[in-house]
């Protein structure tokens, strides 16, 4: 197909930069929202930043290692994908790689990209496949996703109330039914093959591209995939993993409250103010959700029973925990990392 096309273009006509404008315009309403609540919410923000000046520091450790140990988790989760594909890493490079991805993902525009490719090169870069590579992404990204879904479900379940245990019993049901779907179509990934195909070339003949090779690319993927054989065992602890990290992450926001001497709610009641702001994060506003997230928590946390000067100083500082000092951490993995195998590619040239 030619690159030119025959239709008269004005030689000054230029593509608007309209992607530039409208985050402008959501950066500034996100700032205008933010501006707004400092000026209403001043007297709770100086409380709360007086809060934060004597912390119990006994629970602000116990914080800290709650989030060290959420990231574990993650990395424990793939680490347990990855060994069931027949590939196997230390504990540390995969640790190394959950930080350094999840840095790139929260903190760059289009940062899920970015991760899903970072952890595609060092995967592949360490001895998988492309196939197990993507399958492994692909269905810890899965798992992840929905073990935040089945925790808020819960969460949700519990706080209505002892008359809703049917409803629980038909979710866990339902998640259980999700799972064991997920699981045989990973046991028998050609059943996807003609869905995909049709949907690639319906791509391609939107794109303009030709659809040669699409079907011998797509089976030589396929049975790749297929070669990939996870245990039932496997399976099940690295949906437990997926779990844990969101605990953790939700207890680590528990301990920040109680270390600026937040009382008056419920562990339940909590869990369901973090699933909301965790909620809140997967909108790729701004990088990190800053502001969205925040607001998010405050406001479910606050909704459960907490002043809003204890709310406000409990979520900044588990911000500070779980964004600030994960995302430091990450960006001086991502560096170590770069700097250790640029020597290792100049050591073999």
């Amino acid at each position: 197909m030619s690159a030119y096309t025959t239709d008269p273009v004005p030689q000054h006509a230029a593509p608007r930069p309209v992607t530039r404008r409208r985050r402008v315009v959501v950066t500034a309403v996100v700032l205008t929202i933010l501006a707004v609540e400092v000026v209403l919410g001043a007297p709770s923000l100086a409380d709360a930043l007086n809060q934060l000046r004597t912390p119990h520091w006994g629970w602000v450790v116990a914080a800290v290692v709650a989030e060290v140990v959420s990231m574990g988790g993650y990395a424990r989760m793939q680490r347990r994908l990855l060994r069931a594909a027949g590939t196997r890493l230390s504990v540390r490079r995969h640790v190394a790689l959950a930080y350094a991805a999840h840095s790139l993902s929260v903190t760059l525009p289009g940062g899920p990209l970015f991760s899903t490719r970072y952890n595609f090169q060092q995967m592949r870069r360490y001895g998988a496949s492309a196939a197990v590579a993507s399958w492994c992404i692909a269905l810890s990204g899965i798992l992840s996703s929905a073990a935040l879904v089945l925790i808020g479900i819960v969460g949700g379940i519990v706080a209505g109330g002892g008359g809703s245990w049917a409803r629980l019993v038909a979710y866990l049901a339902a998640a259980v039914a999700v799972a064991v779907g997920v699981r045989v179509v990973a046991q028998h990934p050609q059943w996807l093959i003609r869905p995909v195909e049709r949907v690639l070339t319906r791509l391609n003949r939107v794109r303009g591209r030709r659809a040669a090779q699409l079907r011998e690319r797509i089976t030589a993927l396929v049975d790749q995939i297929s070669a990939v054989r996870i245990r039932p065992a496997d399976f099940g602890v690295a949906a437990v993993l997926a779990v844990l990290n969101w605990l953790l992450d939700a207890l680590c926001l528990w301990m920040c409250c109680r270390a600026v001497g937040a009382e008056g709610i419920t562990l339940t009641e909590l869990v369901i103010a973090y699933c909301a702001g965790m909620a809140a994060a997967s909108i790729p506003i701004v990088p990190g959700g800053l502001g969205v997230v925040d607001g998010a928590l405050i406001l479910g946390l606050v909704t459960g029973g907490i002043a809003t000067s204890d709310a406000i100083a409990g979520v900044v500082l588990y911000r500070l925990i779980s964004f600030g000092f994960i995302i430091t951490a990450g960006w001086i993995v991502w560096l170590l990392v770069r700097h250790l195998q640029r020597a290792d590619t100049g050591a073999t040239v």
